[in-house]
């Protein structure tokens, strides 16, 4: 077995265009660090942009799903893929929007045993079929959804975070991205206060 390898070296923060250097900042600002995702994708400043102005539509946008509900699929897809980065990154969301700590690694490990409402599991079935066997959809997997509250929609939405992020995962296993230390003990622990 060998030890993960980051195949690409992150770039100096100060060599970046301006508008990725301002978002990065404005980042680090906010979380006290800045996510090996956003320094991985700045290498190339046209799709960075692209691949956040898509990620900022589908995960910042009000619609019918809770936040937490978005990071559930990105976790529980995110598991399905295998992708460290964005299970432990995601996880760490989910922990904090959900303040459950335990639920995050329930939904990367095994889905169909966390705690879930019914609503909540057909919403990652769902999800999962998007993520690994879209070919498979039919219109079943629709009337599903509608029978929980869901509209077409919401199906979109769904559907369009899990595929998404499964370019994400992708690429994160494509490039060697590993997951910065300070997301394993979010929503775990208490934060410090600032003072």
């Amino acid at each position: 077995m060998s030890a993960a390898i980051d195949r690409y070296p992150l770039p100096e923060i100060t060599g970046l265009p301006a508008d990725l250097r301002d978002k990065l900042l404005a980042v680090q600002e906010k979380s006290g660090f800045v996510p090996n995702v956003f320094l991985k994708l700045a290498r190339r400043p046209d799709e960075f942009r692209a691949f956040f102005a898509y990620h900022d539509a589908l995960m910042l946008r009000e619609n019918g799903l809770s936040k937490g509900e978005k990071e559930m699929i990105v976790v529980a897809t995110s598991g399905a893929n295998a992708c460290l980065y964005c299970v432990v990154a995601h996880g760490a969301i989910l922990r904090i929007y959900e303040k459950n700590p335990l639920l995050s690694d329930q939904l990367a490990t095994n889905w169909r045993k966390a705690p879930l409402t019914p609503r909540q599991q057909a919403m990652i079935v769902f999800a999962m079929k998007v993520a690994t066997a879209s070919g498979d959809l039919e219109e079943r997997d629709f009337e599903s959804l509608r029978a929980h509250g869901f509209s077409d929609e919401d199906a979109w939405d769904i559907g369009a975070i899990a595929a998404f992020f499964a370019l994400s995962n992708r690429m994160a296993n494509l490039s060697g991205m590993m997951p910065n230390p300070e997301f394993y003990l979010m929503g775990r622990v208490p934060r410090e206060k600032k003072a």
